[in-house]
């Protein structure tokens, strides 16, 4: 076991401390377990509290450029209020409830290249130091793993995840960044799209999911971005097809609530959510595809003064 001395304002012979996960990966609104282990220092301290702290490596698209560094984005208490005295070993474990919108850092094992970790925070008579971090892993719920593979099994591949700073206009997302997936189109879907993006947005009851296609322009039209947002429940995931289209008879032009969801974004069947992002705020345009013949709407660029910047026309292909 390695101890890391807290030297900083704690000085030279404090306490030295050593946090450690158990072993696995932990699910999004799941249980992260482990020991915080101490070791007194030259003299007797008083814990003030110690704190474990959720870190992850974000992006943040700004108006010069993209910037990157590492965001903390929750704080979660584990003990206070104890004594630990010269050259102590001392044990706390702890049992936190994650977010459920935490990042996925794995699929099938296979890492993702998303940077998440728990740092720890001892304070002791006020002065406080923080610990290494220790790298964290989390594996996708059921639902987000079905809907993925459902898209591999349709041909899409991996290109890469990052973790981008701002909200989702429109959804119930709670931290202040979100994960984009990004998969390389099936050659069916080539035609359409450059990329797909997905983001999964958690919650006990469900899950929202925001799919972007990156589409080629035209033309007579530069490339754009069609967003489709759609929710569905953790409930019956296994028996759940989402591949395969269903069209209710009489509704040929009126798509399903359960149409495939690749289905429903290639197609652009639904307006997509504003997202911001500190000095941007891109809408698309309120249009619904319901037809053959491709329908027009507008994307939005604005200043954070609300001012237009400039806008582009959407065609949103309609459905078959």
């Amino acid at each position: 076991m390695v101890f890391k001395k807290l030297l900083g304002s704690l000085g030279v012979g404090g306490p030295a401390v050593d946090t450690v996960l158990d072993p696995g990966a932990v699910l999004p609104g799941g249980t992260l377990s482990g020991h915080v282990h101490l070791k007194g220092g030259n003299a007797d301290f008083d814990i003030d509290h110690i704190t474990l702290e959720l870190v992850a490596h974000i992006e943040a698209e700004r108006d010069h450029g993209e910037s990157e560094g590492t965001f903390a984005f929750g704080r979660l208490p584990v003990a206070a209020g104890f004594r630990l005295g010269e050259g102590e070993h001392h044990s706390v474990p702890f049992a936190i409830i994650v977010p459920w919108e935490m990042p996925i850092t794995e699929l099938y094992g296979q890492p993702l290249g998303i940077m998440l970790g728990v740092r720890t925070e001892l304070s002791v008579a006020g002065a406080k130091d923080k610990g290494d971090l220790d790298l964290l892993a989390v594996r996708p719920l059921p639902v987000q793993e079905a809907i993925l593979e459902a898209l591999g099994q349709l041909g899409f591949g991996f290109k890469s995840a990052d973790l981008e700073y701002g909200h989702i206009h429109g959804t119930g997302q709670q931290l202040p960044f979100y994960q984009e997936i990004e998969l390389a189109p099936a050659p069916q879907y080539a035609h359409a799209m450059h990329e797909l993006e997905i983001t999964f947005l958690a919650t006990p009851g469900g899950m929202e999911i925001v799919l972007e296609a990156d589409k080629p322009g035209g033309f007579f039209s530069s490339g754009h971005d069609v967003v489709n947002r759609h929710v569905v429940s953790h409930d019956g995931v296994a028996h759940r097809d989402w591949t395969t289209p269903a069209q209710p008879a009489g509704q040929r032009h009126h798509p399903p609530d359960d149409l495939p969801l690749l289905v429903r974004q290639v197609r652009g069947v639904e307006a997509g959510p504003q997202r911001t992002v500190p000095g941007v705020s891109v809408q698309v345009g309120e249009t619904v595809a319901r037809c053959r013949e491709p329908e027009v709407g507008q994307r939005t660029i604005r200043n954070t003064d609300g001012s237009v910047r400039h806008n582009e026309a959407l065609f949103l292909a309609g459905s078959a």
